[in-house]
Order: C-alpha cells, then sequence, then structure tokens
C-alpha cells in the first residue's frame, strides 16, 4: 500500500494527472483485446533493420535517466526485475528498452502483473514493457531491436518467445509482424469496479481476418 501511496505522489510530482485519472477510470469499468503473439526461434528468420545502426546491450543503471517519460515501467526497474535490454546508437545513447523474461522469473511476472500472462513453459519468454524514446521514433527501430532481443532466448535454451500487444495497437503489431511474431491467442481484460478478470482464448475467423487485411496486406513505406 506504501509503494502505491508512494507511486501516486511522484505522478502527480512529475505532472501526470491526466495518466492517473485515465489509470482510475479504466478500472472502473473498460474491455481490453489483446493479441498473443509467438516467434519460434528455430525457425531461419531474417531480422529487419533500423533505418539507424543499433547495437543490443544489457540494460545499466545509468541508462534511466534516458526513460524519464516511460513511466509505467519504473516499477520494473525499481524491482530490479531482469533481463532488460537496450537498443543504443552508434554514440552509446539509448533508444529502445524492453525486458526479455523465462521462465525462472514467473513468480516475478505473477507478482508484478498478476493472471496478465500465462505461465511460462521451460521452452517459453515473455517479451514486455517495450518502450522506443519519442526522439528516435520513426526509425524502425522496434522491429529491429524486437527481433535481436528475442533472439537473446537461445541463450537460455528457449524456443518461443510471446509478446501481448492490443488488438488496435496497429503501429505496434505491424512492428511484431516485422520481427518475426504471429498471433496464437486472444487475451481479454475487463475492469468492473476495480475488480479484474483476465481471459485466454481462441482467436476467431472475423479477428483473425481483421488482422490479415490491416497488418499483412501492408508494406513498410521506404
Amino acid at each position: 500500500m506504501k509503494n502505491i501511496v508512494l507511486r501516486l505522489f511522484d505522478l502527480i510530482k512529475k505532472g501526470e494527472l491526466k495518466f492517473l485519472i485515465n489509470g482510475i477510470l479504466k478500472r472502473i469499468i473498460s474491455k481490453n483485446e489483446s493479441f498473443g503473439l509467438k516467434r519460434d526461434l528455430n525457425v531461419v528468420f531474417q531480422n529487419p533493420d533500423a533505418l539507424i545502426d543499433i547495437t543490443i546491450r544489457p540494460f545499466r543503471d545509468g541508462d534511466q535517466d534516458y526513460f524519464t517519460m516511460d513511466l509505467q515501467n519504473d516499477g520494473l526497474v525499481e524491482k530490479k526485475i531482469p533481463t532488460c535490454f537496450v537498443a543504443t546508437n552508434t554514440e552509446d545513447i539509448p533508444c529502445y528498452r524492453q525486458w526479455l523474461l523465462g521462465p525462472k522469473q514467473n513468480n516475478k511476472i505473477q507478482e508484478f502483473w498478476g493472471k496478465a500472462f500465462p505461465v511460462l513453459n521451460k521452452d517459453e519468454a515473455l517479451i514486455e514493457s517495450v518502450f522506443a524514446i519519442p526522439t528516435f521514433r520513426g526509425n524502425r527501430i522496434m522491429p529491429a531491436a524486437m527481433a535481436r532481443i528475442a533472439e537473446k532466448g537461445k541463450d537460455l535454451g528457449i524456443r518461443w518467445v510471446i509478446v501481448f500487444v492490443g488488438t488496435d495497437n496497429i503501429p505496434s503489431l505491424k512492428g511484431c509482424q516485422r520481427s518475426g511474431f504471429y498471433p496464437y491467442v486472444l487475451r481479454t481484460d475487463k475492469w468492473f469496479m476495480f475488480k479484474k478478470t483476465i481471459a485466454f482464448t481462441d482467436i476467431s475467423k472475423e479477428l483473425m481476418d481483421t488482422y490479415s487485411n490491416n497488418i499483412l496486406s501492408t508494406k513498410p513505406k521506404n
């Protein structure tokens, strides 16, 4: 409870009252659907390139100064949840961050996110909390970095890497598709009077057709 109160004061201090209000309204009544997408690391895949040269390395304490706008993921850093990676430019300046969590982190995943994600099997890993620094957006960093970070799973004995993205988040879905991910399950999150329920179901043909029309029928702009 103390951490929640401190978090609320921190948001207000940072001038993020709108962010706070939207979070409260969401918990009164809302419904959101997300695609669960996965990539098979045993399948040969040509990783896409960004429009700038990037390097993938582990997140360092000093990198946090570059991610002050990423409010919703502050807790992950505070709890020191591994494994976090960043993409940097040629000057080693971070431009993108995400976590790659293996099955050894199941307890921490459940503790932090509750039932938002399936319990990982021994050959599965989860990508979560993707964030690109605004000044670097538009350089196709997300698909290039996500694809390369996903392959770090091979070092953990991982075959399947999964990620969850809102069904209406077309830019991120396109980025995941270019990173080698494809939909395999639907997650429905419902809030009613501050009580949350989560269900995992098969993807309907209609929704899959919509995904194909929005994602697979378009190509990235040059």
